[in-house]
């Protein structure tokens, strides 16, 4: 009886070994049958590729080679980080619209983070080919800025060797302030009032660069960049912003559309793009409580907030900050006769849009941005399909903490603004 399991065992091995030595000589011919029966698999049309095309394999992983190493050039100052930002579609407003938006990143500009840059540095440059200013010899420049003008100089005056010292209402964002503190100048901050006020913050700039110049105990002198006044402003943009958006568009766009403050962007990108693309429709968005849309619709300066007993502050009577203004400008005059419309905008449009763009794009922009693409959408839906417009993103949202985006609120995890919100409650006339 002991020996019956060993008996079952071995047979059972013996069974196995037979069976395996079975079927390795069966399995070849089970193969060539299988392969007969089962269709031909196109390899090349399952990765997309059409027969006899050539396959050009890379290695990604190393690193580009120059030429020549001797020929790179490394570029001198922060300076060289102003101008060439990109041009990109804003998704969500061209899904919206059925139209291509496309924004100019100038908050990348890499000096003061924003189309400023190219002001303060043309400003710069510009008195100093005209012997108005000489680099660390004491010279002081001297502006009066809502604060990304007066940001821009400070940043460039210190990479140049000069010290800025700016005037700017007190009732601007104090982030703005502060940081014009850390990055080296000087802050006056001065209560709003009226351009013929000489406590105006531009009238007190031009004041104390006057001053300074006069007095011969103080070393240098004071220069007044006067970006509402200077034809610098303009030029930087008739020379650097619009070349640019013509470029990275290939030569197409069907319009413009950025705000005005000094005036000088909208100018100098109009007075270029209508040189070269005369049929291109130039739109300026203005805020509310400015007088631009009326200056442009019907030729008068003037906004119904400025009727007696209804404004609320002696600046422009709006949450916007940097754009808007009630006064002519040398800046906004020279491309005044190229600018085709004006869109009126209003602070909840401007806050609906600053949301949306974070809920449906994570872009994080300021009021100035925000009235941009309220307007760029207005026009995207008067045109109609299948045009191509632009405008300016022009500065983060970081610099309007405290005072925009502290009416516009914090997003969280939502994500319901609706198109409605963003066009919805605009003023039709100004």
């Amino acid at each position: 009886m002991e020996s019956r399991p060993r008996l079952f065992l071995t047979t059972a091995f013996l069974c196995g070994v037979l069976l395996t030595l079975g079927f390795k000589d069966f399995y070849p011919d089970l193969e060539r049958r299988f392969r007969r029966r089962r269709p031909p698999i196109d390899s090349l049309a399952g990765a997309g590729l059409k027969p006899n095309t050539e396959i050009d394999l890379k290695d990604h992983t190393k690193v580009k080679e120059v030429d020549d190493p001797g020929d790179a050039v490394v570029p001198e100052g922060i300076e060289s980080c102003i101008g060439n930002t990109p041009l990109f579609r804003i998704k969500s407003l061209s899904e919206e619209t059925e139209c291509e938006i496309l924004a100019k990143a100038e908050f990348l500009n890499g000096a003061g983070g924003s189309p400023k840059d190219r002001v303060a540095l043309n400003i710069i440059n510009t008195a100093e080919e005209q012997g108005l200013l000489t680099p660390q010899s004491g010279d002081t420049i001297y502006e009066g800025t809502v604060g990304s003008t007066g940001i821009s100089l400070a940043t460039v005056c210190r990479a140049r060797g000069y010290l800025a010292h700016i005037c700017m209402p007190s009732d601007q964002a104090t982030e703005k302030s502060d940081l014009l503190l850390r990055l080296g100048a000087v802050v006056d901050r001065v209560p709003p009032a009226p351009i013929v006020d000489p406590m105006h913050f531009v009238n007190r700039a031009r004041n104390l660069a006057a001053d300074h110049t006069a007095d011969p105990k103080r070393l240098g002198r004071g220069y007044f960049a006067d970006q509402f006044e200077n034809p610098a402003n303009w030029q930087a943009h008739f020379e650097g912003t619009a070349p640019e958006i013509l470029h990275q568009c290939g030569g197409k766009m069907d319009a413009f559309v950025a705000g005005a403050g000094t005036g000088g962007t909208i100018a100098g990108v109009a007075k270029f793009l209508k040189s070269k693309l005369p049929l291109v429709h130039i739109v300026i968005a203005d805020p509310q409580g400015s007088g631009l849309f009326n200056r442009i619709k019907y030729g008068v300066m003037f906004d119904s907030l400025e009727k007696e007993g209804t404004r609320r502050r002696s600046q422009v009577d709006t949450i916007v900050e940097g754009i808007g203004i009630n006064r002519v400008t040398a800046n906004l005059e020279a491309g005044r006769e190229l600018i085709d419309d004006a869109i009126k905008v209003s602070d909840e449009e401007a806050l609906a849009m600053a949301r949306w763009l974070v809920e449906k794009d994570g872009i994080f922009c300021g009021s100035s941005s925000s009235v941009n693409c309220v307007a760029a959408v207005r026009l995207a839906r008067a045109l109609g399909p299948g045009h191509r417009i632009v405008t300016i993103l022009c500065d983060s949202g970081t610099r309007h903490l405290s005072k925009f985006w502290a009416q516009a609120g914090t997003i969280g995890g939502t994500s319901d603004t609706q198109p409605d919100d963003i066009i919805g409650s605009g003023l039709t006339e100004g």
